[in-house]
């Protein structure tokens, strides 16, 4: 089920398929291969029971959202009432159960959407790469022979819908994790300003940074998710006019450490943009470069994890997976007042990079650097570290800009899936929405080869 929403509710509307069928489908394909990876629950007779209701309704002319009928999942980061939010750990198994959904629930549940199952992370969402111990790790959709990452922390939500398992999925996006395995298994996703999506009922990896958003088949159906995670029901807006956009690549740090085929794919995508009319400048963004220094000292997301997992730590870290729980603990070494000093920073980064990208209508860079890395070439924690900092490097910065981002394919049939960052700052949602499906639309040829 790789098609778009809306190719789904035509089929819908024309009678040539049912919610039934739709979520029959899905649940059928989590049942095998790498379903019993990608699903920490699957919800079965409740999503068969939603879909027929749904089924009633559309016959009785009643369709509440473009979401109508369409199977659904969520990372298991998010509270369904009755039910214990694990974020795919086993050192919550004894937590009790939420008393309500989530905002993000309620609104897909009254949009129409038919949720199909909570979906695999990386342990409490603290990593780029997409590896879970207790679960076991879902394998990218690309060449699964290899074993490669699916990325993460949405690891579950990415493959979730490459292999049909769901018509779209959402995420969360602390340091890339909607972005990161979207674009290594070749789909779209869509990070938005912290803000302007609820996150109450929603387990925090960093307060500061934590942002909630859909991974889906194209940007215009992450435009239809973000009507409603928002709240705004403003629908897909009108695509920019791709002649004419003012498109900056930062050339520090973004573009360091870019793999041949990451860099064959960003630049005849760039290529591309610039023959349809699109201006693209090559420009210096020093704050980039300085950001590792600002958090010399430590990091939000070490500082709030640790904030968080404290208590739990002391009583189940033996339960955790090992990767994860030193990371959260290096948060405990950051002072408070290494804390404040930080915050404070963050301002007047935030303030010099807009003022940097205020004549452009985006930022444009690779998702990530590099292609999936095969699981067996990360059994060393050195390989592990490094290789997660590489992969959520260019992500991260959107998030510290409190900024939003879409990652679009940007490879060809064969390849090994690549994403195109498109990014801009905070409150700047709907333009890069517009920007986002301009650019998708002019990579179609270039992406069919």
């Amino acid at each position: 089920m790789t098609e778009t929403l809306s190719a789904l509710q035509d089929a819908l509307r024309a009678g040539r398929t049912t919610a039934e069928a739709l979520v029959e489908g899905a649940l059928a394909r989590a049942g095998t291969g790498e379903g019993p990876r990608v699903f920490t629950r699957l919800y079965g007779d409740r999503a068969l029971a939603a879909a027929r209701a749904s089924d009633l309704m559309r016959q009785a002319g009643f369709v509440r959202s473009p979401l109508e009928g369409l199977p659904i999942s969520i990372k298991d980061l998010f509270d369904v009432a009755g039910e214990t939010t694990r974020a795919g750990s086993t050192a919550l198994d004894d937590a009790p159960a939420a008393t309500a959904n989530a905002p993000v629930v309620e609104r897909l549940l009254a949009a129409g959407a038919v949720l199909v199952g909570r979906t695999n992370m990386t342990e409490f969402a603290f990593s780029g790469l997409g590896i879970n111990p207790h679960y076991g790790t879902p394998l990218n959709p690309y060449d699964r022979a290899a074993a490669r990452i699916p990325g993460g922390s949405s690891s579950g939500a990415a493959v979730s819908v490459t292999d049909g398992m769901a018509a779209a999925a959402i995420g969360t996006d602390t340091g890339g994790s909607v972005r990161i395995p979207s674009a290594l298994c070749g789909i779209a996703g869509f990070k938005p300003t912290a803000r302007r999506v609820p996150r109450e009922g929603c387990l925090p990896l960093s307060t500061s940074l934590d942002s909630i958003g859909p991974l889906a088949p194209s940007l215009s159906c992450c435009a239809l998710l973000d009507a409603v995670l928002s709240g705004s029901g403003e629908g897909i807006p009108a695509r920019a006019d791709v002649a004419g956009l003012r498109l900056a690549v930062p050339t520090t740090l973004a573009l360091d450490g870019v793999d041949e085929t990451v860099a064959t794919a960003f630049r005849r995508a760039l290529d591309a943009l610039s023959k349809a009319g699109a201006r693209i400048s090559e420009i210096a963004v020093p704050e980039f470069g300085a950001l590792a220094g600002l958090q010399a000292k430590g990091s939000f997301a070490g500082a709030e994890a640790w904030h968080w997992h404290r208590a739990l730590i002391a009583k189940a870290a033996d339960r955790y997976d090992p990767r994860v729980l030193v990371r959260i603990q290096r948060g405990a070494e950051m002072a408070l007042a290494d804390y404040l000093d930080l915050l404070a920073a963050r301002q007047g980064w935030v303030a010099a990079v807009e003022a940097r990208l205020a004549g452009f209508d985006a930022l444009l860079m690779p998702t990530v650097p590099i292609v999936a890395p095969r699981i067996a070439d990360l059994a060393e924690e050195a390989a592990y570290g490094a290789t997660n900092l590489l992969i959520l490097r260019n992500s991260t910065l959107i998030n510290f800009l409190d900024g939003c981002a879409a990652s679009l394919p940007c490879h060809r049939p064969g390849e090994a899936p690549v994403g195109l960052m498109v990014a801009g700052a905070g409150g700047q949602d709907r333009r890069i929405l517009a920007v986002g499906l301009a650019i998708e639309a002019a990579l179609a040829t270039v992406r069919a080869g």
